[in-house]
């Protein structure tokens, strides 16, 4: 029997985060204050104070670096937002939940898809009219995007070109995964995510709707 264990962050304290099934842990980002039954990403090895760049990916850094020693390969473990939790089917956008119906139709650890796979994604959004790419530069501006690019080993870059000349976006950095595959995320994105990071602090483009420029630039990766 696999280990679950799907991390919840949030920037503030909500008690009704403490209702969650125990598999699913509230995790604080951010130098905040937090319960003691939470966890803070403040303790442990962290980098906590680049959450006003990183948004969520210090919450995964934070799991990566503290939670998974303990884990064997074929556990699972991912995370999810206050705000947007996994259930075991999907639902209409419009749909209204009270906590006990919602707490039902959470994500079980006894859900077959368990079996058949090695990563959960959210479902994509399909643009409609631009692709990946020109929806990153009409939001966040010209030139971003291509120069770290640019950071990428040729192969990786080619890829994330290919990706982005697409219409299909997977917003968020939300997913569950097997442990070793979650650790091989985490490998290959946070040397990318701090040369996006220099590159936008070095051209002052950390500023306004985009002070979290180098996480929207990942969340595409």
């Amino acid at each position: 029997m696999f280990n679950l264990d799907i991390y919840c962050a949030s920037l503030q304290y909500f008690n009704v985060l403490d209702k969650l099934p125990s598999y699913i842990k509230p995790l604080g980002l951010g130098n905040h204050t937090y319960p003691n039954h939470w966890f803070a990403e403040t303790n442990g090895e962290n980098i906590a104070d680049l959450n006003r760049y990183f948004s969520e990916w210090t919450g995964l850094y934070w799991i990566w670096k503290n939670r998974l020693n303990n884990m064997s390969d074929d556990d699972w473990v991912g995370n999810c937002h206050y705000r947007k939790l996994w259930l075991n089917n999907l639902f209409s956008k419009k749909q209204k939940f009270s906590f006990k119906s919602l707490h039902s139709n959470l994500l079980k650890p006894d859900n077959p898809i368990f079996l058949n796979c090695d990563v959960i994604r959210i479902q994509p959004t399909f643009l409609k009219k631009d692709t990946v790419f020109q929806q990153f530069e009409n939001v966040h501006g010209k030139n971003i995007l291509e120069n770290c690019i640019n950071f990428l080993d040729t192969e990786d870059a080619d890829k994330f070109r290919k990706y982005l000349n697409g219409n299909k976006l997977c917003v968020l950095a939300m997913f569950i995964a097997k442990a070793h595959i979650f650790k091989s995320y985490c490998k290959s994105i946070f040397p990318f995510l701090y040369k996006c990071l220099d590159y936008c602090l070095k051209n002052n483009l950390c500023k306004g709707k985009n002070v979290r420029l180098p996480g929207h630039i990942i969340e595409r990766y």
